[in-house]
């Protein structure tokens, strides 16, 4: 999570602007059931705002105080804001944190019939495009070769890639899979991912096969599904120290991909990418590879669609002067 500290001595904001974030926030877990991690995101960046105020903006006393002038200051702010630690700016995605948070709590108090300023004359601001990373059909399979399956260490990271690249889940969502959601015999499982949002993830034959394997080797009753194999053993129920952190799953990600040769740089997420790639290479709907992702918009799951898109591919080859001979 992005923080950003107040370079001038904090200053007490209003009471009444206080009262309106807490009771947002408390609104956030009550009613609208977000995570924790996103209600504290919200916390931080919201604090940070009222910190802001307190200091540059002391006639704001209420947020239907908060004006379009006001809130161009604070994203002028957050836009020469220097990080005290590394000197550094902001970068756009951290900006766009703080105003999303912002547009959030508008919208909850516009709702409580509240008049405040509305929440979408805040405009976030266009984010630089991002390179869409995936993996080919090649460097796939030389990634999910890479784990020594005659090693249980080995056997765990070849189950890990493989359930991957054959569900498309989050770094976090691996990270929090325990062994009883895994059905072997359906092949299918529920995740819980962004926003709360629930949706059916399924494995492939070389998923189910390399979690079968992994699964043999463990003599444990352990609830994690993926779990450390290293330090000292958790004797708690369920041994719920024994799950593996998200760092730690990047990092096995990472060694993998250096010992496969892959020449690029790979996480994780490049494996969620080459998940959709490769569903919409082969024919599959996008529709469902929204689904399947666990996407909220139907627009970011379009995203893929330029790179697998067979069309542009042929156009490419009959068109392109570097392929006539």
């Amino acid at each position: 999570m992005p923080t950003v500290s107040p370079t001038s001595p904090p200053q007490a904001p209003p009471v009444a602007l206080e009262e309106r974030v807490r009771t947002f926030l408390e609104a956030c877990e009550i009613d609208r059931n977000l995570s924790p991690l996103t209600i504290r995101q919200y916390d931080h960046y919201l604090n940070y705002l009222l910190g802001w105020l307190a200091r540059e903006q002391p006639d704001v006393k209420d947020l239907p105080d908060l004006t379009s002038e006001v809130v161009r200051r604070y994203k002028l702010a957050l836009a020469r804001h220097l990080n005290q630690h590394t000197g550094r700016p902001l970068t756009r995605a951290t900006q766009t944190y703080f105003l999303i948070a912002l547009r959030s709590m508008l919208r909850y108090w516009t709702l409580q019939g509240l008049e405040v300023l509305a929440p979408d004359r805040i405009e976030l601001g266009k984010a630089p495009s991002r390179s869409l990373k995936f993996l080919d059909p090649d460097q796939l399979r030389r990634l999910l070769a890479a784990p020594d399956v005659n090693d249980p260490r080995g056997l765990r990271d070849r189950a890990m890639l493989e359930t991957f690249f054959s569900t498309g889940l989050r770094l976090a969502e691996l990270a929090h899979l325990d062994r009883d959601h895994i059905n072997l015999k359906t092949r299918e499982f529920g995740v819980i991912g962004k926003g709360r949002k629930p949706r059916v993830v399924f494995l492939s034959d070389a998923a189910t096969e390399a979690l079968a394997r992994y699964l043999e080797t463990r003599q444990d009753r352990w609830k994690p599904l993926f779990i450390r194999m290293k330090g000292k053993p958790d004797l708690t129920p369920g041994g719920p120290g024994m799950r593996m952190s998200s760092r730690s799953i990047e990092r096995i990600v990472g060694k993998y991909v250096r010992i496969a040769g892959l020449g690029v740089k790979a996480t994780p997420h490049t494996l969620r990418h080459s998940f959709a790639t490769d569903l919409l290479s082969n024919g599959a709907d996008l529709r469902a590879v929204q689904e399947l992702l666990g996407h909220a918009n139907l627009n970011t799951t379009q995203i893929y669609t330029h790179v697998t898109n067979p069309q542009l591919r042929a156009a490419h080859r009959k068109f392109h002067s570097g392929n006539r001979d």
